[in-house]
């Protein structure tokens, strides 16, 4: 499969700014793999797809306001800062992305907040874009990291053109998250309510947690024709023995393991043993999934509708078939599916 299988044209009007009223109210779209069957139905439909003792995977990362603006000394320039991931929590060095990059050079110190409470000092050049940050700040690590969460915003993705709003902060998280890490969020989960959940439970269908810190490797472009050329960001991962035990019984008996997101997909995919049952892991994945790839533990999936030329296109084509993947995401355009992170879902089965 190359790059240019991915293309597709997608109208603007369907790159949704908003999420649905409700979460469970999205649309859905049931896609059988077996027939090409196509149904059109509300998220909170999912639940009659599923039987007592099924499993569904849930990716419980919780997303940190990851987006700083600070001041470049003498200048007074506006930066963005957007924070990937801690480095050193002792020194309070962080892997960061800058913008405009240009203006920032090793040495430079960026102050935030009004008050410049705050204060970094830009310690290495990574890539184009990427920094290196010691923080400077006096007072006590979890002071620290409550001054970050006070400054930063929810990262929404640069797609979504308006301001931030203070609702974002509860709608760009799924209700299950439990562990902080992710810059983004895995958006499949987005769509499950508290009432949902409950149901589901009471209808006797298991939930298995695992832990994928999404970054923003996960939508880096794709700037090769040869997919196999492509090398996805490392990401990192917890799978423990609770959700392992979950997972393999319902293989064994044959059940309906479904992963919420593409995230817990690759999660799944990232540990499995030579006897293609899943293992426990902790640790990081580069896992990259696209067409032809043999999955060895999910047999059903629940994503959102992928922008093109996208690695999360590319799992998705991969998990139900190419051709039946373009004659999904026509029906999709056709019907004013609303695309991406805060978009509609399809349910792959």
């Amino acid at each position: 499969m190359k790059l240019s299988h991915f293309n597709f044209e997608l109208p603007d009007e369907l790159l949704a700014e908003y999420p649905a009223e409700n979460r469970d109210e999205s649309k859905l779209m049931v896609v059988h793999r077996e027939t090409g069957k196509i149904e059109h139905k509300l998220f909170k439909d999912l639940i009659d797809y599923f039987d007592e003792g099924d499993v569904m995977v849930l990716n419980n990362t919780k997303v940190f306001p990851a987006r700083l603006y600070g001041n470049k000394e003498k200048t007074g320039a506006r930066i963005e800062v957007f924070l990937l991931r801690e480095l050193n929590e002792e020194q309070r060095l962080w892997d960061v992305l800058v913008d405009p990059a240009r203006k920032i050079r090793i040495g430079n110190k960026l102050y935030f907040g009004e008050d410049e409470s705050l204060v970094a000092e830009v310690i290495d050049n990574t890539t184009s874009r990427g920094r290196t940050l010691r923080f400077l700040y006096d007072g006590s690590y979890f002071d620290f990291r409550r001054k970050l969460k006070e400054l930063g915003e929810t990262p929404l993705p640069k797609y979504i053109k308006r301001m931030v709003e203070p609702e974002d902060a509860k709608r760009y998280q799924t209700i299950y998250a439990k562990h902080e890490g992710a810059v983004a969020a895995p958006t499949a989960g987005l769509h499950f309510s508290k009432h949902l959940l409950k149901r589901l439970e009471i209808k006797g269908i298991d939930f298995a947690e695992l832990t994928l810190h999404v970054g923003l490797g996960t939508f880096n472009p794709v700037e090769v024709e040869d997919l196999s050329k492509h090398k996805m960001d490392s990401e990192e991962l917890v799978i423990d023995e609770k959700a392992t035990e979950i997972v393999n019984n319902a293989k064994l008996e044959k059940r309906r393991i479904c992963a919420v997101g593409t995230t817990a997909m690759r999660g799944l995919e990232s540990a499995v043993s030579t006897q293609h049952t899943l293992n426990t892991f902790n640790g990081w994945t580069n896992k990259f999934v696209f067409p032809p790839y043999d999955f060895s533990i999910a047999n059903a999936m629940v994503t959102n509708f992928h922008l093109p030329k996208s690695t999360l296109l590319m799992m998705v084509s991969a998990f139900m078939g190419h051709d039946l993947m373009k004659e999904a995401y026509k029906e999709a355009i056709a019907e004013g599916y609303k695309f991406y992170s805060y978009g509609d879902a399809m349910l792959i089965i």
